[in-house]
């Protein structure tokens, strides 16, 4: 039996995607500040998590399923399944999410990971899901094929790799998206790229040789 502490959380993957040296600030430092966008976020799966199941028809909604894969070692929870009685019965996973679709795989992830959870406790294929988003008030629907599948457990091998080395990494060259990061006052790229500090070391010592 594994540890329970020695799983990853899912939402842990996207951070992981967005950027590796965020994953380790979060999950190996323990450091976090909110802002704007992860406030948002907080507030719309407040209200989304709070639902209660409901049947409709033939499709069951279920809000907040907590998923576990031992074979991965994830854990996590679901935002919404819809389980749709028939032969066989249709497992559909719903993530909602803060903003708009975006060009980068990040949320596509995190939503097949749910997947590969949900596949190992019950013993079922999951072909597609979808995800929602607040911005649009639209579900992009998500064909969860080997190509995600591969890029899911990739992603998920590499990111218990770092978070068992220990080391976060250092900053790269700014990027856009850093501007959006919460914690861009404490990875600081701009400022880590300005420091000198590191060349003066060595030409100190190369000075006294």
């Amino acid at each position: 039996m594994i540890e329970d502490d020695q799983f990853l959380m899912i939402s842990a993957l996207q951070h992981y995607a967005y950027c590796p040296r965020q994953f380790a600030l979060i999950h190996i430092e323990q450091v976090w500040e909110d802002n704007f966008f992860t406030t948002q976020g907080n507030t719309l799966h407040e209200r989304v998590d709070h639902g209660e199941p409901e049947q409709r028809g033939n499709i069951r909604y279920e809000r907040s399923v907590a998923v576990k894969s031992e074979k991965w070692q994830l854990k996590g929870k679901l935002d919404l399944l819809e389980i749709e009685s028939g032969q066989p019965v249709r497992y559909f996973p719903v993530e909602y999410k803060r903003g708009k679709a975006k060009s980068e795989n990040w949320d596509k992830i995190q939503l097949c990971a749910q997947a590969l959870c949900l596949e190992e406790m019950r013993g079922i294929t999951i072909s597609e899901g979808a995800l929602w988003y607040w911005q649009t008030r639209k579900r992009e629907r998500v064909i969860i094929g080997d190509e995600l599948r591969s890029a899911t457990t990739e992603l998920t091998r590499n990111a218990h790799d770092l978070l068992h080395s220990g080391a976060t990494p250092l900053p790269t060259k700014l990027k856009s998206r850093c501007k959006a990061c919460s914690l861009i006052d404490l990875c600081e790229p701009s400022v880590f790229r300005q420091d000198k500090s590191q060349e003066y070391i060595k030409q100190l010592f190369a000075s006294n040789q």
